[in-house]
């Protein structure tokens, strides 16, 4: 079974590493929306994989580190794209929680899935 939890954050940010004239090398910001999925068996007791308040307990911290920051400035995310995002968030949850997948989304229609490594 796999279950998720939707988070968001709003920050700024640019991509340094696209070609000259790309308009996302200017600094502008986004309405993120990350989704958390963890997969696992259903407890016999309980009735769920894991309780949707420990979820947000392990991503509050991240949070905290996200919310209203110019990501360039956060340490690991200078280049900071959905897919590099969406893999740095991965790597502080996955020894917490069992993560799945993690969704990074930046706009409505745009966003990346990251699975770990395949």
């Amino acid at each position: 079974m796999e279950i998720f939890r939707e988070f968001t954050f709003e920050a700024a940010h640019r991509l340094p590493n696209v070609p000259e004239g790309h308009k996302c090398a200017r600094l502008h910001g986004h309405s993120y929306r990350v989704q958390v999925h963890v997969s696992g068996e259903v407890d016999a007791q309980t009735g769920w994989v894991m309780d949707f308040g420990d979820l947000k307990k392990a991503f509050q911290p991240l949070h905290a580190q996200l919310d209203h920051y110019y990501l360039n400035e956060v340490a690991g995310l200078e280049n900071p794209t959905s897919e590099v995002l969406a893999r740095w968030i991965w790597d502080r949850l996955i020894g917490q929680l069992p993560v799945s997948a993690v969704m990074v989304r930046e706009t409505c229609t745009s966003g990346c899935v990251y699975r770990g490594e395949q």
